[in-house]
């Protein structure tokens, strides 16, 4: 084996496309590929072959490449590499370039290509991925001459990593990297037309803190911006300096610890009443990297009507795309919030934090406490068990709603999920490589039924490096958030939602995972603490649940917090609330 540790001397020597390429990511610095060969990229693959510098991770599916290349990218900060071939192998991976483009997330895709003489003639295994990937893409690339090699590579994870984050696709024609040339690698980019903006104005920062400075009721917003900007640390300062109340969004989780007094959780369709109330009733909401999708607004021309909006954040795209705001501050957040810790002064809001102070306790989040094994129990005690310093990567339905809810985020790259394109099969290969990018954190995987059987063949690929994932299957039988949306508003006419799912144990065990089973409450705790101590290798424990819960509290999709649905059952309180009272709907009025 050789390193491929570039030194100077090998700039300026002849070199493939496929040399030149492997090299490329040794100057940018990537240490984990994650790919699947084919003809295409054949000559790739073989320049691979005899490298330590980096590690190629062959998983079982392509569209598992782009999940894993994500939640290496969420977890560590570095953008993820997916390598594969054309044809099949190029769009098996669309869906997980849409998942990055929707949640802002840096992978770079090298994807295979015919010889460029062929493109267009329908040849075997062609697909034309850059048309396909357009529109999901930040931006994507077709090589055509090996001497634009370098060129591209180093701009693609410029434009990946820069401004607002995102996918970029690079197309490699084979006859293109077996083409020789000599090899320079840029030491910079410049871009006509792309120079994303880092410091705030001036003048608009000097015009938020004025603004800010009049509130009796302000609210910090924050989303996954502030994740991507590493400035968890920059948000508490402002907040503590400001005395002002934070609530997240689904990706903002972990940005704000909400062992803070000023936590409110999680804000939205499924956040905490006392957000939402929160929100609705605020005199400045203050957005930081956040873009007001619609599973946090409702029915935009009731959003936050009381409030004068600042929002903050790098893709001027973003500024009053879905509501209109006040005062627009595009740049880097991180250091615009240093700037406007700077100007602002500490504010009066004793009286709102004693209002929201007694609407938790009201209002807390809660579950039914029966016989039953309940998925919130699950999630509550991983959070107890693991002090809240696990990563861990939900899939998407019921149970990703509840871990956001229960879990007590209190680090940035924490929480790793799906959001906007909410992706079913996104958590098994993702927590993969959350593991490549954390080998010294516990990273836990939880999975509904559904999700889980989407992308099961990556046990394999877990199996084969013995990543020490916890792999949680919560298990109720049913395609849980749908049947709940069936429940509340289609007359409970369940239609295909009732699963058929194999033995989860057993199928862990043919791949050489270990593997148990979890019915009861009381086995809970003992089987968690079982996977956090188990280090040699992966461990899945099925949770089997209730098989008819839902998610509260739930705001209607498009409708306001007058429609705010609470849990209607007998419920006991599950955290510091003392509040028995159950609500059906709870109707707020300004």
């Amino acid at each position: 084996m050789v390193s491929t540790k570039t030194p100077e001397r090998a700039h300026g020597k002849m070199m493939t496309g496929a040399e030149i390429f492997v090299r490329s990511l040794v100057e940018e610095g990537v240490e984990v590929v994650f790919g699947y060969p084919g003809g295409a990229v054949i000559g790739i693959y073989d320049a691979l072959h005899d490298i330590t510098d980096i590690r190629h991770i062959l998983t079982r599916h392509e569209q598992g490449a782009t999940h894993a290349a994500e939640g290496y990218a969420k977890a560590s900060g570095k953008p993820g590499v997916v390598l594969v071939t054309s044809g099949p192998g190029a769009t098996n991976t669309v869906t997980g370039i849409a998942d990055a483009y929707m949640d802002s997330i840096p992978i770079v895709i090298f994807t295979g290509q015919v010889a460029v003489k062929m493109i267009g003639n329908d040849a075997f295994q062609e697909a034309d991925i850059v048309g396909i990937t357009r529109p999901i893409t930040k931006h994507n690339f077709l090589v055509k001459d090996v001497r634009e090699l370098t060129r591209t590579i180093k701009e693609a994870f410029f434009i990946a990593t820069t401004g607002r984050p995102g996918p970029v696709l690079v197309d490699l024609p084979k006859d293109v990297m077996a083409q020789k040339t000599l090899f320079e690698y840029p030491k910079s980019v410049e871009l006509r037309g792309y120079q994303p903006v880092v410091e705030g104005n001036a003048k608009q920062v000097k015009k938020a803190a004025e603004l800010i400075s009049k509130a009796k009721r302000p609210v910090l917003y924050v989303g996954g911006g502030v994740i991507n900007s590493n400035a968890a640390r920059e948000l508490q300062i402002l907040a503590e300096k400001l005395r002002c109340p934070v609530t997240t969004t689904l990706h903002g989780l972990g940005a704000f610890p909400e062992g803070n007094a000023l936590s409110m959780g999680m804000l939205g369709m499924h956040g905490t009443w006392y957000s939402n109330v929160a929100v609705s009733y605020c005199d400045v909401l203050i957005a930081i990297g956040a873009r007001f999708d619609d599973r946090v607004t409702g029915k935009v021309e009731a959003f936050a009507v009381e409030a004068k909006k600042v929002h903050i954040d790098i893709d001027p795209a973003a500024i009053s795309k879905n509501v209109p705001v006040d005062v627009p501050i595009v740049g880097d957040v991180k250091h615009v919030l240093r700037a406007l810790t700077e100007l602002v002064e500490p504010l009066d809001t004793a009286d709102w934090l004693a209002t929201i102070a007694q609407w938790k306790a009201e209002h807390p989040l809660r579950y039914k406490h029966d016989d039953s094994l309940r998925a919130q129990h699950v999630i509550q005690a991983l959070g107890d068990l693991t002090s809240g310093d696990a990563v861990v990567v939900t899939d998407v339905g019921q149970h990703q709603m509840w871990a956001a809810q229960f879990y007590r985020w209190k680090h940035p790259r924490s929480h790793i999920t799906s959001g906007g394109l909410g992706t079913m099969g996104f958590s098994l290969p993702a927590s993969m490589g959350a593991a490549f990018a954390n080998p010294k954190h516990p990273v836990v995987s939880i999975s509904g039924d559904g999700g889980f059987q989407m992308n099961s063949q990556e046990l394999a690929t877990i199996v084969q490096h013995q990543l020490p994932i916890k792999i949680f299957v919560i298990n109720n039988g049913f395609l849980g958030m749908v049947r709940q949306w069936q429940e509340l508003f289609w007359r409970k006419r369940y239609s295909h939602v009732d699963i058929t799912a194999p033995d989860f144990v057993k199928l862990a065990e043919a791949y050489g995972c270990k593997a148990l089973r979890v019915a009861a409450p009381s086995e809970v705790e003992n089987a968690i603490q079982t996977a956090l101590e188990y280090h040699e290798g992966p461990i899945l424990i099925e949770f089997v649940v209730a098989r008819e819960d839902n998610v509260y509290p739930m705001i209607p999709a498009g409708q306001t917090i007058n429609e705010l649905m609470d849990n209607p059952d007998p419920v006991l309180p599950s955290g510091n609330g003392s509040s028995t009272k159950s609500h059906t709907m709870v109707h707020v009025k300004g």
